[in-house]
């Protein structure tokens, strides 16, 4: 059963398309994720599906209730964890959760219980009574997944769940999501630009760049899409890549920032022969690498560009924050 189902959904702000008529559905019990730098739209159609903004068009429906037109029962449906922490520092991590439940009409005994229950779940029970101004980040953003959980939702939104977190801290989060999904069932839609997270999290990934889905598809589907193989060959000359294209083993390939990517099988089979092209043609090669294509990949192959240079970039996606901020 699709638990979220979205038609042409749009948002404007002013000249400024966030979010560019994107249709999808996602399953029940699925995790799926968006998967872009800052700017994409994976915020915005996160805020519209929890009835934060309002799309400019188009439509969409949580948990069989409408976005624009049932926005308590949506509401009701839905946990979610901002990119941006939203805990009381001056309250204790019991006080905070307390305080959500009250919020949600959690019944009094029921809110008890299952405050102890999630901080358990989140190995935070031993410090239910400390000031959240005492915690780490990786504490927090496991007290705000616990707190989304309470009111017991069908689907838990996690904007960027792990940004500015140790690899170890976020390996712990990685558990703890899977952990929820498999145990209570809940359908968890997540937006990141960690291509590992997307990679070891998610059932289904959509690419998102300048508010369009790109692709989507599992993540395996997604790198089998360009190639079995990827080959790195850095070098300061283009026109090897025209050279190679001639050949029938050749599948695709981009020039990028000195370094021309090809996608193709069994790479090993090839290498010596680029090589050999390459100086038949005074053509010269710093380096040269083998590796199985990741989802950075998919996305420089997608987009002709990496995350990491979007997000050096930062122009666009800050005009589009203050247009939120100022709704």
């Amino acid at each position: 059963m699709d638990i979220i189902k979205i038609k042409n959904l749009v948002k404007k702000f002013d000249k400024i398309t966030a979010v560019n008529s994107i249709s999808f559905t996602i399953k029940e019990g699925e995790i799926f994720g968006f998967l872009g730098p800052n700017g994409a739209g994976k915020t915005t159609t996160l805020s519209m599906l929890a009835t934060i903004l309002e799309p400019t068009s188009g439509e969409a429906s949580v948990n069989n209730f409408n976005i624009a037109t049932q926005k308590n029962d949506v509401r009701k449906s839905i946990g979610m964890v901002f990119q941006d922490s939203s805990l009381d520092d001056e309250l204790t991590a019991y006080e905070n959760m307390d305080f959500h439940g009250r919020i949600y009409d959690v019944p009094r005994e029921k809110r008890k219980e299952k405050i102890i229950e999630l901080l358990k779940l989140v190995e935070l029970d031993s410090r239910k009574n400390d000031l959240v101004k005492t915690f780490s980040g990786g504490m927090r953003r496991r007290l705000e997944i616990a707190r989304g959980l309470l009111h017991e939702p069908k689907v838990l939104f996690l904007d960027e769940p792990t940004l500015g977190l140790d690899p170890q801290t976020r390996n712990k989060i990685w558990k703890y999501v899977n952990n929820l999904n498999k145990e209570k069932k809940i359908t968890i839609i997540l937006t990141t630009h960690y291509m590992d997270e997307a990679d070891k999290l998610c059932e289904r990934v959509a690419i998102i760049d300048k508010g369009k889905i790109i692709k989507l598809d599992i993540p395996d589907n997604l790198k089998d899409s360009i190639g079995d193989d990827v080959i790195s060959v850095f070098t300061e000359s283009k026109n090897i890549l025209d050279l190679l294209k001639k050949f029938p083993w050749f599948k695709s390939g981009k020039i990028h920032n000195g370094c021309i990517t090809i996608n193709l099988q069994n790479a090993e089979k090839h290498v010596t022969e680029i090589v050999k092209i390459a100086s038949e043609n005074k053509i010269e090669i710093k380096s040269l690498e083998i590796h199985k294509p990741t989802l950075e990949d998919v996305f420089l192959h997608f987009t002709g560009k990496t995350i990491r240079e979007e997000e050096a970039d930062p122009n666009e996606a800050m005009k589009i924050r203050h247009r939120m901020m100022r709704r």
